[in-house]
């Protein structure tokens, strides 16, 4: 024996849900008209559309927002690879907290699920070879692939990479490159 259609159940659940809390639109805009709507008082006409073996209604569709909504899924999982990232690389909490809004505790919680150890005080400063070393780098980034110093995503991207090669926490490097800019020096 047949069993009843689940889409016409979905649909006939949504709408009476709909209608009790007072979304007449929403039934409307699923393309029910008021005969229809006027049909689902009755419950034994609501039984009748439950327990169809046929289906009487449609799925659509909306591509456009489909892929909008896959490509979100895309940008999250690609920021949380990026704070994991920069967490890795030694970014401070507040270099998180400005870039993606996460609160101090969220970022401690991130650095605990990571296993990184606990920070107690301030990332050494670089000695003067350091220094040299990381503005030569600099020089030879803008030179090659020059970015605005006011594009700060670009000057992060630059800062983990510098950080990555040269081995130093990403929050040294980002107060330099920024107090580098505030000085006009580059």
């Amino acid at each position: 024996m047949p069993m009843p259609h689940p889409l016409n159940q979905a649909v006939i659940a949504q709408a009476l849900h709909d209608l009790r809390t007072g979304q007449l639109r929403r039934c409307k805009s699923m393309g029910f008209e008021d005969q229809d709507l006027a049909a689902l008082k009755h419950p034994n006409l609501v039984s009748v559309l439950l327990n169809a073996r046929v289906s009487w209604c449609t799925v659509s569709i909306n591509h456009e927002v489909l892929q909008r909504l896959l490509s979100q899924a895309d940008d999250v999982d690609a920021e949380i690879a990026r704070v994991d990232r920069m967490l890795h690389l030694g970014a401070s909490t507040e270099m998180v907290s400005n870039f993606y809004g996460l609160t101090h505790q969220e970022v401690a919680l991130r650095r605990d699920m990571l296993g990184l150890p606990k920070r107690k005080g301030r990332h050494p400063v670089l000695t003067e070879a350091e220094d040299t070393e990381l503005w030569h780098r600099w020089k030879m980034h803008q030179q090659t692939h020059p970015i605005d110093p006011s594009d700060d995503t670009a000057l992060l991207d630059l800062t983990l990479t510098l950080a990555e090669s040269l081995g130093h926490p990403a929050s040294v490097l980002w107060a330099i490159l920024r107090d580098w800019i505030t000085q006009g020096l580059v």
